[in-house]
């Protein structure tokens, strides 16, 4: 009788330690797939679009901010071949409040623009978070930013000897996010990224991974380029790859190139959970993402369609969802009539494809407004959709005269925002895939959805 009451009470044992296995192999599997909240955004981008509520003013008004070169920057060209003129720019793209940050002129001097906006930025992000800065000294909070086009002192034929000790590490694209991360005192990793166009991007996905890992518990990141010379318009010109009128018109018949633009976008992120509990806004939350890269394709810098098609179906795998449940894609969308077609393609073969005629996918860029902001676009792109969740509308895509015949519109349910559209709140979440595909050849995508009700 006592070994069969041991058997028992040993079965019983075993029993509960497999309960509480199997609830804590749930528990990890929950938090590598939660959701992430983005707490508050922030941005400088072209047309003195210096806040979120900017940047929707401008979509939703239907306005672009294609201006000729700045003034303040003493650019010089040559007359032939003839070059495009017109862009997306910073107002006072060097002003800085060095004092503020403890750094003295002289270094201030030797630091890029993008550095010192940068700083700026992550200050405002976290207190847009009701956060106050100096309450994040010490934690671990993470710094992903993607950084790129470093050419602050690229022409110099000469350097003041007081700059040169603090020139080396003022045009480091590591201490973009090294000096975040030393100004506020945030012991998180601390990454810069460059990977072209998809930067932005494919810092937020890391930081998305890294707070689900746990390495940090709260994450600013996001990316942007400042062009402190006209080389980059120098050598898309030569490739003929440049808008004659500096304008991106995506996926339309009209596309004759990109509109190059400069600018810089963050976002202040936490696991969903660590936000409610800690009484942070959630403006919206990211339910999963992925990159890939193009490998051996077409060619270095070409488009690959199959990579995005690939990248798409593991953010959706990655979110657990269905492309059904999607309700619009802002797109990478750039203006280049090849680079448009195949991903409009990849598309329509992912989330157009046995869709209902009735509910199609809308597709949008908010390059048609600002520009292609290069570091700053998948970021860029991220805090528009956003701030539609927010207004319940997906705003129209500025200069499409029609969709590109270069791209097999009848073979799904894809439709162009080519006028303003109400996306009221319904039953089911709304959702948003967000793309950045870059010349380096790694793709990003993303899936957003409106926040959950407390």
């Amino acid at each position: 009788m006592a070994n069969e009451e041991k058997l028992v009470e040993y079965l019983k044992w075993t029993a509960a330690q497999l309960h509480r296995t199997q609830q804590r192999l749930r528990d990890l599997e929950a938090a590598q797939h939660e959701p992430i909240a983005v707490v508050a955004t922030a941005c400088r981008l072209p047309g003195k679009t210096d806040t979120p509520e900017d940047l929707w003013e401008l979509v939703a008004a239907g306005r672009d901010a294609v201006t000729g070169f700045p003034d303040d920057r003493a650019w010089t060209f040559p007359e032939e071949p003839p070059y495009a003129r017109l862009g997306g720019f910073l107002d006072g793209a060097a002003d800085f409040d060095a004092e503020f940050f403890g750094i003295g002129p002289t270094e201030a001097l030797a630091t890029e623009p993008l550095q010192r906006l940068m700083l700026h930025l992550a200050w405002e992000t976290v207190e847009r978070g009701h956060i106050a800065p100096h309450t994040l000294r010490s934690t671990p909070t993470g710094v992903y930013v993607g950084a790129t086009g470093h050419d602050y002192a690229a022409r110099l034929e000469s350097v003041p000897d007081e700059l040169v000790p603090y020139l080396g590490g003022g045009t480091s694209g590591s201490l973009v996010s090294g000096r975040i991360a030393y100004a506020l005192g945030l012991e998180g990793p601390a990454i810069s990224v460059d990977t072209a166009c998809s930067s932005s991007l494919v810092a937020i996905h890391l930081a998305c991974q890294a707070l689900r890992r746990g390495e940090c518990r709260l994450a600013l990141a996001g990316g942007g380029t400042v062009m402190s010379t006209p080389h980059t318009f120098h050598a898309f010109a030569h490739q003929k790859s440049l808008a004659s009128d500096g304008r991106c018109k995506p996926f339309a018949a009209a596309a004759d190139g990109m509109g190059l633009a400069e600018g810089a976008a963050l976002v202040l992120l936490e696991r969903l959970s660590d936000a409610r509990h800690n009484d942070h806004p959630v403006l919206a939350v990211i339910r999963g993402s992925a990159l890939n890269q193009d490998g051996a394709g077409y060619g270095l810098a070409a488009p690959n369609g199959p990579s995005q098609q690939h990248v798409i179906h593991a953010a959706l795998a990655d979110a657990g969802l269905a492309p059904e449940q999607i309700d619009a894609v802002e797109a990478h969308g750039t203006g280049t009539p090849i680079g448009d077609a195949i991903e409009a393609q990849a598309l329509l073969a992912t989330y157009g494809a046995r869709r209902p005629a009735d509910r199609p996918l809308w597709l949008g860029s908010v390059k048609s407004n600002t520009g292609h902001t290069q570091g700053a676009a998948g970021a860029a792109a991220l805090i528009k959709m956003v701030e539609a969740l927010r207004h319940d509308a997906l705003p129209a895509t500025l200069h499409v005269d029609r969709p590109t015949p270069l791209a097999a519109w009848k073979s799904g349910a894809v439709r162009l925002l080519t006028h303003t559209v109400d996306w009221p709140r319904r039953d089911q979440p709304r959702r948003v895939g967000v793309s950045a595909f870059a010349t380096s050849g790694t793709n990003a995508h993303l899936i957003l959805e409106e926040p959950p009700a407390p």
